[in-house]
């Protein structure tokens, strides 16, 4: 059994959430750019993968990640 309160959340932050839904989103983008041999669309998609990187670390920097001050823990 883990110790609640030691547990880290594993990522359960708006931080976490939305780098993760932001790359996602580029890397899907990328894989469709790439198979219809769209260069300049898979550079782009590798620009978003970055901008997702840096919004999550700047959200959570902001207080939104998993041991910010602006996050609540949800009780399961």
């Amino acid at each position: 059994m883990s110790n609640p309160i030691a547990d880290p959340g594993h990522g359960h932050s708006p931080a976490a959430w939305t780098a993760v839904v932001i790359m996602l989103l580029a890397f899907t983008l990328g894989t469709i750019f790439f198979a219809l041999d769209m260069p300049v669309g898979v550079y782009a998609s590798a620009g978003l993968l970055v901008v997702g990187l840096i919004a999550g670390w700047a959200m959570a920097k902001a207080g939104y990640g998993v041991k910010g001050p602006k996050y609540v823990a949800k009780q399961h």
